[in-house]
């Protein structure tokens, strides 16, 4: 269905190649541009709720008081209704010259309100995680492709359940449902842990819920790197992005090490580094979001980071060049991770909602909470290190 909003913009009330003469020309033209830019985006808009009720007739799931049957007969209807009711109008903007501004407001107003039982039907019946699952397939404002996704997907779940063979703790510490942050440590010289942590939830919670993970800048700077990272749902790190995904109740991986974390050396495995200057604790305190501590054991030993060098690094735009056991020595191959045991542990929700937005300006009480998150963390990789019998084996 061509969609009103791709109409030319000369195809209005005035003839082709004339420009409006008088004031209420001028009135005339402006209001049916506007009524046809509205209706490109109601035709868009009731697009996604035709897709929604599709793939709810399409699951497996049971709709109770036969609402399966209701959704069909008005998806239906609507489809029946809505191609020749857009045409309708849009012919009559189209080459209708006199036509009074009465009538047309009137035509369209009468499809409005046709359209709004079953709209409302939509809206009353069908779950918003339905169709925030739909949306999200079908657009991504960061670049995430979930046809890549799925192409890809045997090779993340080989690395995650063969290579790695992740065992996940308290899992149940994160919502159902709802915004969270998850604040973990940072290691491995390459970001595997942010992948790593998305699947340990998406596999292991019972709701399978999905997570955002932010990424270093550095990172995108990478041959075909950041690309990759955009494709597979990494965000680019920044406070605006992380906001945006929180207040569309996401959950959202974030490593306040940064670069400090993933490029520590070898020697200073698992001792979490300095937390910036407390950017995710005024992110959590601007959402209302719970922060939930996430331990990595496993992602240090991946890659055992024994020199770097920054003056090899700058021509290249990143903060570091790493040398470990196989990098640079076997060249392509040494960026194969080495197959340690990786456990990751989810702590008890911490809830910042009872400081109110007024400390967002107290820089000693953020660095406070601050310092009280990371140091939640460290015992929660302490107390894992302290079970952990084997490197390999866990």
């Amino acid at each position: 269905m061509k969609s009103a909003s791709d109409a030319p913009n000369n195809l209005l009330y005035l003839p082709r190649g004339r420009a409006p003469a008088t004031a209420e020309e001028r009135q005339l033209e402006k209001l049916v541009r506007d009524m046809a830019k509205r209706l490109g985006s109601l035709e868009k808009e009731l697009g996604r709720h035709l897709k929604v009720m599709e793939k709810a007739l399409g699951s497996k799931k049971t709709l109770k008081n036969g609402t399966q049957e209701k959704i069909y007969k008005e998806l239906k209807n609507l489809q029946s209704r809505v191609e020749p009711a857009m045409q309708e109008i849009v012919e009559k903007l189209k080459s209708t010259v006199e036509v009074e501004k009465r009538e047309a407001g009137g035509g369209i107003f009468d499809f409005l309100k046709g359209l709004i039982p079953g709209l409302d039907f939509v809206a009353r019946h069908l779950p918003l995680s339905q169709e925030k699952e739909v949306l999200e397939e079908e657009y991504d404002p960061f670049g995430r492709d979930p046809a890549f996704e799925q192409t890809l997907k045997p090779f993340f779940d080989f690395m995650y359940y063969k290579y790695w063979r992740v065992e996940t703790h308290g899992v149940e510490n994160i919502p159902s449902a709802g915004r969270a942050l998850l604040v973990g440590n940072h290691s491995g010289t390459l970001p595997w842990d942010g992948s790593m942590i998305r699947l340990a939830v998406t596999n292991d919670h019972p709701a399978g819920r999905d997570v955002r993970f932010l990424v270093e800048d550095f990172v995108y700077y990478l041959p075909f790197v950041g690309t990759f990272m955009y494709r597979i749902g990494g965000v680019r790190a920044s406070q605006e992005n992380a906001e945006r995904l929180l207040n569309t109740d996401h959950l959202v991986a974030v490593f306040p090490e940064g670069v400090k974390g993933l490029g520590k050396y070898f020697s200073q495995r698992y001792h979490l580094q300095r937390f910036g200057r407390g950017g995710f604790i005024k992110l959590a305190i601007r959402t209302d979001s719970p922060i939930i501590p996430v331990a990595v054991i496993g992602a240090e030993e991946i890659h055992p980071l024994l020199f770097k060098s920054s003056l090899l690094a700058k021509p290249l735009g990143i903060p570091y060049v790493p040398f470990t056991p196989t990098l640079p020595l076997l060249g392509l191959l040494g960026f194969i991770p080495l197959p340690s045991k990786w456990s990751i542990y989810f702590g008890k929700p911490i809830d910042l909602s009872v400081y109110g937005k007024e400390i967002l300006d107290d820089e000693l009480e953020i660095h406070r909470l601050s310092e009280r998150v990371r140091q939640t963390i460290q015992n929660l990789v302490t107390d894992a290190l302290k079970k952990r019998r084997s490197v390999w084996r866990g």
